[in-house]
């Protein structure tokens, strides 16, 4: 089968954090084994807020899924995972996990839970791009 993308191989949105209990009979909508990259939303209204982005590079992304709904309940309402395929490295995923911090580093929301807001190499090479083209650094106010 030809894949429809290079880097996701299978996905699932804006899940309530219900699909999570562990007492369903039926098949869990999180596999053990899953490698990528997560989001924890809080869903108000219509909206899901991002609150936290997250990874796992090696196969836990359900436990990590799992600890967060143990450490942090209340926190969030939903989550959506993005599995990634065999043959993305580790580092490729820290990469991309990296990437949806840095674009969400100045909002409030979704830095509520994420202790590390920006990704360093991805800092160095904004930094060597300003640099190029004479521009300032962006700071938050």
């Amino acid at each position: 089968m030809k894949s429809l993308m290079r880097l996701i191989k299978s996905a699932l949105e804006y899940r309530p954090i219900t699909d999570l209990d562990e007492s369903k009979t039926s098949m869990q909508p999180v596999p053990k084994g899953l490698r990528g990259i997560y989001a924890l939303y809080r869903k108000q209204g219509k909206h899901y807020n991002v609150v936290y982005v997250g990874m796992s590079s090696e196969g836990k992304l359900r436990k990590r899924l799992f600890s967060h709904k143990r450490n942090r309940d209340g926190e969030w309402t939903h989550f959506s995972y993005f599995e990634v395929w065999d043959n993305i490295s580790d580092q490729e995923i820290k990469e991309l996990e990296g990437l949806f911090r840095q674009i969400y580093r100045f909002d409030e929301r979704a830095n509520r839970l994420n202790v590390q807001q920006t990704f360093k190499p991805l800092n160095r090479i904004l930094r060597s791009t300003e640099n190029v083209f004479g521009l300032t650094r962006i700071k938050k106010s």
